[in-house]
């Protein structure tokens, strides 16, 4: 299971009303740890997809929603609840690392 991508667009309605926890990876088809981490984050997805949501976010592409949740390095991943940034992890990190980082969210 891909993580599916989000835009200026649809992130109010992909991440801000969204029923549960929704993961952003803020990325870049530049940066090479967000391509090492992308498929570590398919995998977390499809062995939690009633738990979390994952979404990518191209910050080239979505430039005024990477300044306004204040992307200064990728890969950055914040994770969304009710609206609100609850979580933030920056670097790409081994699967057993991430989900430790998301187990208040995965649990």
């Amino acid at each position: 299971m891909t993580a599916k991508a989000t835009s200026q667009a649809t992130w109010e309605q992909d991440v801000l009303q969204a029923d549960g926890p929704v993961l952003v990876d803020f990325w870049a088809a530049w940066c090479g740890p967000c391509r090492m981490v992308a498929p570590v984050l398919d995998e977390i997805q499809s062995e939690n997809a009633d738990k979390i949501t994952i979404l990518k976010l191209n910050v080239d592409e979505n430039p005024d929603l990477a300044m306004k949740y204040q992307i200064t390095s990728i890969p950055a991943m914040k994770v969304f609840q009710g609206g609100e940034v609850k979580t933030t992890i920056i670097g790409a990190k081994p699967k057993f690392a991430l989900e430790q980082d998301l187990a208040a969210f995965l649990g």
